[in-house]
């Protein structure tokens, strides 16, 4: 569709469609699976995380930076013009663009960027009287709270013609009034469909028809090194193009330093600030791998996307019930080594000991969690699940998150020096 709201002679149709790319794998919800793994399960095993902890690239409240410049980006006049298809991907791989190309990024931009809009989200806060108050008054006197209006901007991208829309959770949170801004000028007034704190996904949903969607790729298939290129609005600088690699893939949120989320990230260095949040990472193909998400304060080209493998699942069950079910046991563990196993046998206020060598340790099992009722204990070595041999954790955490909640699982493990198995059924992760 044309920024004057007319139609596009091109086909937009399904090939542009929010939907994997032919040869996508099944949809895996990533890392939705174990409550308390991570960081404080290695603290608890004499461990140390060894992490910073990052920030989202949040929609920065009025406390922080903001815009205000509400007028929408001025319309490109070249998008009436029919993009080429993109090229840049050679046997799978990402290569730098040709000098037969030079135009590569702009094309992809000029292709995509119709469908990236911009969010503008406000909500009222409850907040305490200045503290210098109680210096005149003493600590007897009330504290009388005020409303304060917030505002804050981030991006996301347009998934149907019909206007769904994926941002992210912390972009909408809490937010009395969701603005959507498309690149032709238009505005409209958005509903979060849903909004999954856990994956930190959401979905918006404005009045609107014929609107130019993204296509997807599969992002279990990309590899670090393939090129990569952002769109979004950061700081509220419209339409802003940052191009990058892909550092990594499969970070899990233990690493990335954000333990209350349940997502495998994207690791970039395509260059991701705040009002970010909710925007796309693009392949050279133009598709969609991957929604902006989260940067580590103080660090330089150090960003985090959420697969877009994720995002569909969770987007879908969104859609479906406005809510997502996260199956969960309830343990804290860590890949079990010669080295840790020293360290727990030779340490005697350890409530158990360690006689393998490899496999995942249990080590706390939560109290009135699924897998307490299922039986697991502090100090049991996980080595299959439903037969298939397991040595990480993460292996674990993905086998429970592509279970659902209520479905058996059949835990191997050795205890005592013994083998056995255990049945166990996944709950529904609290505190969502």
């Amino acid at each position: 569709m044309n920024r004057d709201g007319s139609r596009h002679d091109s086909e937009r149709g399904s090939g542009r469609n929010f939907r994997p790319a032919a040869k996508s794998l099944a949809l895996v919800l990533m890392g939705a699976g174990i409550a308390t793994v991570g960081g404080q399960a290695l603290n608890v095993l004499g461990q140390p995380s060894g992490t910073n902890a990052p920030t989202t690239t949040d929609v920065f409240w009025d406390n922080g930076f903001w815009n205000n410049n509400d007028e929408p980006a001025a319309p490109n006049p070249d998008a009436d013009a029919q993009a080429p298809q993109p090229s840049g991907i050679q046997n799978g791989l990402a290569v730098a663009p040709s000098i037969s190309s030079p135009n590569l990024i702009a094309d992809i931009v000029r292709e995509v960027e119709p469908s990236v809009v911009r969010i503008n989200a406000t909500r009222t806060v409850q907040t305490n009287l200045p503290p210098m108050f109680r210096q005149f008054f003493g600590d007897s006197m009330p504290a009388p709270q005020q409303q304060q209006v917030q505002r804050g901007v981030g991006s996301g991208f347009i998934i149907s013609a019909d206007g769904r829309i994926i941002t992210n959770a912390h972009v909408v949170a809490g937010a009395d009034e969701v603005q959507v801004t498309l690149t032709d000028g238009r505005s409209f007034t958005g509903q979060v469909m849903g909004a999954d704190s856990v994956t930190d996904i959401a979905v918006i949903k404005i009045d609107a028809q014929n609107l130019p969607a993204v296509a997807t790729s599969n992002s279990d298939q990309i590899q670090p090194g393939e090129w990569a290129i952002a769109i979004g609005n950061p700081l509220g600088l419209d339409s802003t193009v940052t191009a990058g690699i892909i550092s990594a893939t499969g970070r899990s949120s233990r690493e990335v330093g954000v333990p209350d989320k349940r997502v495998n990230f994207i690791q970039t260095d395509a260059a991701i600030n705040p009002g970010n949040s909710g925007g796309p990472l693009l392949n050279l193909n133009g598709e969609v791998i991957g929604v902006n998400t989260a940067i580590i304060q103080g660090a330089q080209g150090l960003g985090f996307a959420i697969p877009i493998n994720t995002v569909q699942r969770i987007s879908s069950e969104l859609i479906e019930t406005g809510r997502v079910e996260h199956a969960y046991l309830g343990i804290q563990m860590v890949n079990l080594t010669p080295e840790l196993k020293q360290n727990i046998n030779s340490d005697p206020n350890r409530p158990f000991s360690v006689e393998a060598d490899s496999g995942v340790l249990i080590g706390r099992v939560m109290p009135n969690s699924p897998a307490a009722q299922g039986g697991l204990r502090d100090g049991d070595i996980i080595v299959a699940i439903d037969g298939q041999s397991v040595t990480e954790s993460a292996a674990v955490q993905q086998a429970v998150e592509r279970s659902k909640v209520g479905q058996n699982l059949a835990l191997t493990l050795q205890r005592g020096g013994r083998e056995q198995t255990i049945t166990v059924r996944p709950g529904n992760l609290p505190n969502q």
